[in-house]
């Protein structure tokens, strides 16, 4: 499980390194009131949402990025989201991140689920799982 905890200094190369963060299905935050409104959606759509917690310097994010594009594309009636944590350090702070990427599974804005760690076999299962229990039995 890889964990990024300090930010490389000397890289200021970060101006379009969202692009692979938010491909796919997967919605950037940028703002608090952006978070309210894409949870407030999801809740009306009855939509869990996966959070992804993470930053553009982090290689263990970098490296499962793609791959959470890629589920985003395959689980349509799930809300993927990606949150800076270096553009909302408040907000991320709130959710008492201590390393990058942190995933939260929320339904009706609440935490069902959380993975902290690059570890896509654990996000995977973790996302069969909370399909499993959403789906009528």
């Amino acid at each position: 499980m890889g964990l990024c905890l300090t930010k490389n200094q000397g890289d200021d190369d970060d101006s379009d390194q969202h692009v692979e963060f938010a491909a796919g299905n997967v919605g950037l935050v940028t703002t608090k009131e952006g978070w309210e409104q894409k949870l407030s959606e999801a809740s009306r759509d009855g939509k869990t949402v996966i959070a992804n917690f993470s930053a553009t310097w982090c290689g263990p994010c970098r490296m499962i990025a793609p791959f959470y594009c890629e589920l985003s594309e395959k689980h349509p009636s799930l809300m993927f989201l990606v949150v800076d944590v270096d553009e909302l350090t408040e907000f991320s702070s709130s959710w008492d991140i201590k390393a990058t990427p942190t995933f939260f599974f929320l339904r009706d804005g609440q935490q069902v689920d959380k993975l902290v760690g690059a570890n896509k076999p654990e996000l995977q299962k973790k996302i069969t799982a909370v399909l499993d229990s959403a789906s009528p039995s």
